[in-house]
Formats: structure tokens, sequence, C-alpha cells
């Protein structure tokens, strides 16, 4: 049993959003057999309720507050340091101090980082052996925003890329590992940080499969409203105060919806999921409801007619995807998102690039709906047999040091 220092830049719990759920699934991993030393933030005020959760899994816990708003503005004096943003915006004294503390009290045997920005709290500590699962290669998702954007903010996307793939190969030719969601993003990082290419390997995301699962005495969220009673629903998941989501939603409700509903006028989009943006909100009409944070995505997930994934630019493993998968329901995704997953395009789930494509599988769909459930049912197989957490995530087992115990 070794002691493990687990820097995460968000509260792992609730597994209700991408990072989360594949943070969180990584806790329970590396508690079964080890002390873990968590730090970590919280970002939003409702989850400091599940603070008491997270601690019955770790032997020590710290929880820095972060404020989005005053993160930003904190993170905006990178400029003048030639610092990443990202960097900035995660900075936090009291954090430092602690894992200073933990690791001098300790003796811990290992450090295991989600997401680059935390690497900055293990900079001092050369001595303990790094782990760091970068999930995604950030950088690229912000070189990847700047041709949906203008100057200034096509310049400041542009230079955090930059900026931050630097600070990434730094910490990965630091780190005895790296680790990333899917094998295109481990090759793409390989690419990017040759230096370290023998050390970087892939863990894929899983599914609760169990939780995850259509029970036929869940009752149907769209039977209680009157008004959509004769609605078709198609259901998009996700956090909606993130980028990719919102560009996604938007997307779909002004280029792909009106296409569908020439065809089929009743049918009507639900977005589901926390923090819905104003962009997001804006979309609210007849045809399009925004739901807000629900208590359990699983009913809408269950009675979606078809289940969409629109994202454009979005990176690795999406989990809203395989949650569908794994509820048996038909999955329309983008070909990006597709190729991510270990899965049978027309057999698993369907697969679309362009507005009309996502209006034809969609339509396809729809018109035969006993295929469609043949596919989900296949969809909800192949996560059962490729994507259970333990079996990926025993990977990490390999490159953690064991500790006799006394």
């Amino acid at each position: 049993m070794a002691k493990l220092l687990y820097l995460v830049h968000r509260l792992p719990y609730p597994p209700n959003k991408g990072d989360k759920v594949r943070s969180y699934h990584l806790l329970k991993h590396l508690a079964r057999n080890h002390e873990v030393f968590l730090g970590t933030f919280v970002d939003d005020p409702s989850d400091y309720q599940y603070v008491a959760t997270v601690k019955n899994f770790c032997n020590e816990i710290y929880v820095a507050n972060l404020n989005p708003l005053g993160a930003k503005v904190k993170s905006l004096f990178g400029l003048l340091t030639g610092e990443a943003l990202t960097m900035r915006y995660y900075q936090d004294n009291g954090l430092t101090k602690w894992v200073e503390q933990v690791v001098r009290q300790n003796k811990i045997d290992a450090a295991i980082v989600f997401s680059s920005a935390m690497g900055q709290y293990i900079g001092s500590q050369s001595e303990i052996p790094v782990l760091v699962d970068f999930v995604d290669v950030d950088s690229a998702k912000w070189t990847q925003y700047v041709k949906n954007h203008r100057w200034p903010m096509s310049w400041l996307y542009l230079r955090e890329g930059a900026r931050l793939l630097a600070y990434e190969r730094s910490l990965a030719k630091r780190a005895k590992r790296s680790f990333f969601v899917t094998e295109n993003e481990a090759a793409l990082f390989q690419g990017l940080a040759p230096e370290s290419a023998a050390k970087i390997e892939s863990i894929s995301n899983g599914v609760d499969a169990d939780f995850f699962s259509p029970d036929p005495l869940r009752g149907s969220p769209f039977s209680d409203a009157v008004d959509h009673a004769q609605k078709i629903p198609l259901v998009f998941t996700g956090a909606m105060d993130y980028l990719p989501n919102i560009d996604a939603v938007t997307w779909f409700a002004s280029e792909i919806l009106p296409k569908i509903q020439v065809t089929w006028p009743q049918v009507c989009f639900y977005v589901v999921g926390r923090s819905p943006s104003s962009a997001v909100l804006n979309l609210a009409n007849d045809s399009v409801v925004i739901t807000g944070t629900v208590s359990d995505v699983r009913p809408y997930l269950q009675y979606a007619a078809v289940v969409v994934a629109p994202l454009r630019i979005a990176r690795g493993i999406q989990n809203k995807i395989l949650e569908a998968m794994a509820m048996g329901r038909p999955v329309v995704a983008s070909k990006s998102c597709v190729e991510a997953i270990d899965a049978t395009v027309d057999r698993d789930l369907f697969c679309a690039e362009t507005a009309d494509d996502f209006y034809k599988q969609i339509d396809r769909a729809l018109r035969d709906a006993a295929s469609a459930e043949v596919v989900g049912s296949a969809g909800r197989q192949r996560v059962l047999l490729n994507y259970s957490w333990s079996a990926h995530l025993s990977k990490l087992d390999t490159y953690l040091p064991v500790r006799a115990t006394p």
C-alpha cells in the first residue's frame, strides 16, 4: 500500500460531467489499494455538499475554493509574465503550502496529476515519481478554437495553445509516465513532444454500465408535460457552460433541427445539462427545451428517440456517448467522436459529419425504429465488452510503487 498524492483540478464528485467521471473513477481505483492524499478545487458552490463523500476515499483532503470570474481575471496576469493563462487560473497559495506539508509529513511515494494545470504543484518535489493523466491534449483544444474566432480572441487562443504546449512538454519530460484518453490523443502528443514519446500511452474512459442501464420501472421525463406528449425527443447531454457543448447544441438547433422538422415536425430537441450559458438559454422555443441541472440524466437518455452528439470542437472519447450507448439508445455522433471509440459504425452507433449527414442519420433512425433499437442494443453490448473502468485503469498500477507492509 503506497501513499499517493492525487491532484485534480475539480472535485472528483459527483461524476456528472466528462472530466469528473474520469477523475472520480480514478480516485476510487487508487483508494482500493493505497492511501490517497487529495488536493483539489471546487468551482461550483453546490459541490461543497459532496466533499464529505470524497473524504471517504481519502486519508486527507484539501479543497481550495475557485471563483471562476475571479480566476479569469487573475489568469490575465499571465499576459504580463509570459505564462499560459490556464496555469494562472489554477494557482492557489493554500494548495501549494498543503502539498509541501503533506509531502514533508507523510513520505509520499508518488504523485498522480489529473490535467496538466495541476502539474505546477509538484514542481518543487523533484524526488517524487509523477504520473500525469493529461486526458486530452489541452493545448490543441485552444489552437482548435482559433478557426472559429476573430481577432483578438483568435490571437489569445493561439497564444494559449503555444504557451500551454510548452508547459505540457516540460511536465511530460518530468513525468515517469503520461496518459491520454485515446490512442489518437497519445499519438498527437507524441508528435508534439517527441522527446517524451517513449513514456506516453493511452488509458481509455469507461462506463459504469450497471448504473447506466435501461430500467423498465424508470419513468419518462417526457410524458409529464402535456404539450410534449406527442413530441419525438432528441436528446443532448453535457455541461452547458463548456464551449464545445455550446457550439454543438447551437449548431444543431440552427442548422440541423430545421431540416429534421421539415420531415418530422413533432421532433423536440432536449438540451440536458447544468449551467446553460446565455447562448444556450436563448435557443429555447417550442421545439428546443433547455432543462438546466437535472437530478438524474438517465430517464432522458432511456426515453430519447435518438441521442445526438454533434460535437465539432471536442477531443477524445466522450463519456456522454458511452453513457447513451450503455443505456441502449441509438446514438448519432460526429465523425471525430466516433473515431475515438472502439465501435462499428451502423452496427453499434451512427456516424455523421455535416448538417446533411446528421439529418439523414436521424431520419434513418426515426423511419426504422426497430433497426435503430437493434443498433442501441448492440451499442450497450459494445460498452459492456470494451469499456470497463477497472480493466482500463489497471494499466496505471504497473507504474505505481509498492510499499512493503510493516
